[in-house]
């Protein structure tokens, strides 16, 4: 039974699954986005965290703790070099997953997972730290509020009825 087992078993015995962790984290590391399933994409995120920010603090220590899950010298040094120095001061939240639609044999939801500071579209072709853009409330417009727009079209409305009232006497 799976009581109060709160992680995806992604239908693999436990050696199966941290291998398939294990390549998927590899790969995310050295290419900067995957595209796989949605269940596997949300388990690596759960996975990949913890060792970004264990790659922020640049000891030998932390070096091998992360060697000790990902097992790859060139995903290693990628981690702790480029990658780190972008989230170095990014809170937490480094990668995300984007739904990118059903996969046509088999129907499953596919997803794209990503660096945060890595994608250039989200972050305009710079990197940004994280509090850099500012959010503003819409303002009214000055000037015009309901009742004098109201009153407006009054106006306006008793100006068209005296021009046909004139038209019409006109045309007598």
């Amino acid at each position: 039974m799976r009581h109060g087992k709160k992680f995806n078993h992604l239908g693999r015995k436990s050696a199966h699954r941290k291998a398939l962790l294990h390549n998927l984290a590899n790969a995310l590391i050295t290419h900067k986005r995957i595209t796989t399933t949605l269940a596997k994409a949300k388990a690596l995120r759960i996975f990949v965290e913890p060792l970004v920010t264990k790659a922020k603090n640049n000891t030998t220590h932390s070096r091998r703790v992360v060697f000790s899950y990902l097992q790859n010298k060139d995903a290693i040094q990628e981690l702790f070099g480029p990658i780190a120095e972008k989230v170095g001061d990014r809170p937490g939240g480094y990668v995300r997953v984007i739904r990118t639609g059903f996969r046509k044999g088999d129907s499953a939801e596919m997803a794209m997972i990503e660096f945060v500071d890595f994608n250039d579209v989200y972050t305009g072709g710079a990197p940004q730290d994280g509090g850099s853009q500012s959010r503003r409330r819409r303002r009214k417009k000055s000037g015009t509020s309901a009742q004098e727009v109201t009153s407006q079209t009054e106006v306006i409305a008793e100006e068209v009825t005296t021009d046909d009232d004139d038209a019409v006497e006109e045309e007598k």
